[in-house]
């Protein structure tokens, strides 16, 4: 399978690039954005491709962008991302890009957690709660929690961790108004979500969400969404509370790097073994496979 590392678009002006995505401007309003095939664990991006990664990330966005449209409008415009590239380019954004709105993002990433695992059980051990959100005691890790919590975190400079922070924090941000509305849509969105992953044999532990403002102030959701790289999905049949289940995402690329006692987990990074790189990529598709009922389109 082809690979993207790094997209070469010159046919149309380059915004940035993210961790694993690059944004380039279409005209004033709009932007085209190619998932390339980059993976990031810890905030740092490995120097290999996971072949067929951004191809997935894509199309799952788009499956729950379609699926979730009548709780929020998103980014979407529906535009043939072929159609904006010079036709030597077609195939860096075939199944991989979308031409989206141009947004204001909110620069706080919506969080919702319906399982306690991650920093939030490490919160939990340390606290009795997670970003200032007490919860009973005795809890275990991977337990499920009685309702979803929303624990919003201040977005960081590419390469810096993100940071927790408290729902008061994200009012003082960015309005008290604003921020409520952000926590119910997101709520809303992760256990309409959690509903249907459960009825594939998936439980969706947690989730980050991101938001924009167009020029009229209206909301959107935006970026991607409920992706193997923005969720924790574990399987049904091998979920076991007390411990950190298995998941379909880049544990294979965290598990390994964890190994490596002379990496401080900063720039740069160190290389991965083929059979990690073959691993991660194949639970992606899994992923995809088991939550949309769909293989990855060639």
């Amino acid at each position: 399978m082809n690979s993207l590392y790094q997209s070469t678009i010159t046919s149309l002006p380059l915004l940035g690039r993210g961790k694993v995505r690059d944004n380039y401007a279409v005209g004033d309003d709009k932007i085209l954005i190619v998932t390339s095939d980059r993976l990031s664990a810890f905030d740092v991006v490995m120097s290999e491709a996971i072949p067929g990664k951004g191809r997935v990330l894509n199309q799952m966005s788009d499956f729950w962008f379609d699926k979730l449209a009548d709780i929020v409008p998103n980014h979407l415009t529906g535009i043939a991302p072929a159609s904006v590239v010079a036709a030597s380019e077609v195939a860096q954004v075939e199944g991989r890009a979308v031409v989206a709105k141009r947004l204001t993002p909110i620069m706080v990433e919506a969080v919702v957690r319906g399982y306690l695992i991650g920093s939030g059980w490490k919160d939990y051990q340390a606290t009795g709660a997670v970003c200032g959100i007490a919860l009973p005691v005795g809890l275990r890790q991977a337990d499920k929690l009685a309702e979803p919590i929303f624990t919003p975190a201040a977005k960081a400079e590419l390469g810096e961790h993100d940071e927790n922070i408290s729902f008061a924090e994200m009012e003082q941000k960015i309005g008290a108004d604003l921020a409520g509305r952000i926590r119910s849509i997101s709520i809303t969105l992760y256990k309409t979500a959690a509903e249907f992953a459960a009825t594939r044999g998936i439980i969706i532990a947690d989730t980050k969400f991101e938001f924009g403002l167009d020029a009229n102030g209206t909301l959107y959701l935006m970026d991607e969404v409920l992706t193997a790289d923005s969720s924790r999905f574990w399987p049904v049949d091998s979920y076991v509370p007390g411990s950190s289940p298995p998941s379909f995402d880049k544990q294979f690329v965290r598990d390994y790097l964890e190994t490596l006692t002379d990496w401080n987990k900063t720039a740069p990074a160190p290389s991965l073994p083929d059979d990690v790189v073959a691993k991660t990529g194949a639970k992606y598709r899994e992923a995809l496979s088991r939550l949309t009922g769909t293989t990855l389109e060639q």
